[in-house]
């Protein structure tokens, strides 16, 4: 195969030729050599590591360390292990349908317990640093989610300190169950305007859809839908892969189509 330019790198994906140089400074293609004249000389290993990064940063963003774990997938290919590519992107596949199941079973817990909530109890009450030490959370993070509009907390009419019920405790068991989900704070405030409305249905729902009135909002903001789009790229990254790794064991065979 002849030597491309940068140009003609750009159009085989679709992309601005800017786009192509910038995936170069990040480290997302192998290293370019120039011609005399100081242009950048790409060759088919540019082409195949630039439309595996492509479908992996095409993507919405999913967080740091799905992120993460997807940078793995092109840096093997960069080395020209495609094989071990192959294996990072299985990996990769596999963190994603854990997360999606862990994610997607917290969200039908939530559901359950929406129809069994703790009523007001007369039993007394717990202050913050004696349920600090029962559900192993700081004192910051309850006030940052007292803060942040997730739970409202009652107050000694005496000291002013906290006082947490079985159901505000439970309700703190809710947020941390679903943060460390990979729920943002604005889904589960999102949801709990719901609950807190009276309406214990499609709470799975609320929690992985934005409102109108959300205008900028993350992968975390609705969570079942980025992981769900997340399992759908793996798959078609190792789809990829394995036609890459089936074409190096044909050497006579050139590159390799676009899967899209």
């Amino acid at each position: 195969m002849k030597p491309l330019r940068t140009s003609e790198l750009a159009q085989a994906v679709g992309i601005h030729p800017n786009t192509v140089r910038l995936y170069v400074d990040w480290g997302l293609l192998p290293p370019v050599e120039r011609n005399e004249s100081g242009y950048r000389i790409f060759t088919q290993k540019h082409l195949d590591c630039l439309k595996l990064a492509r479908m992996i940063y095409a993507s919405p963003y999913p967080g740091r360390d799905l992120r993460a774990s997807s940078s793995e997938i092109i840096q093997r290919a960069i080395a020209d292990d495609w094989q071990g590519a192959l294996e990072k992107a299985k990996r990769h596949q596999s963190a994603v349908r854990k997360e999606l199941k862990y994610a997607d079973q917290t969200a039908d817990l939530l559901e359950h317990w929406a129809q069994s909530m703790a009523e007001d109890s007369d039993d007394d009450p717990l202050e913050i640093r004696e349920v600090s030490k029962l559900l192993g959370i700081s004192h910051d993070v309850i006030r940052n989610w007292e803060r942040n509009g997730l739970i409202t907390i009652r107050r000694n009419s005496y000291n002013n300190y906290r006082l947490f019920g079985k159901k505000e405790i439970e309700r703190l068991q809710i947020i941390r169950m679903l943060t460390r989900a990979g729920y943002s704070h604005m889904a589960i405030l999102r949801m709990f305007i719901e609950l807190d409305g009276g309406n214990t249905q499609e709470l799975k729902k609320t929690l992985d859809t934005p409102r109108p009135d959300e205008d900028i909002y993350t992968a975390a903001d609705h969570w079942l839908t980025t992981l769900h789009g997340q399992e759908k790229l793996a798959r078609q990254v190792i789809q990829l892969i394995k036609k890459k790794t089936k074409l190096k064991s044909f050497p006579n065979c050139e590159g390799f189509e676009e899967s899209h």
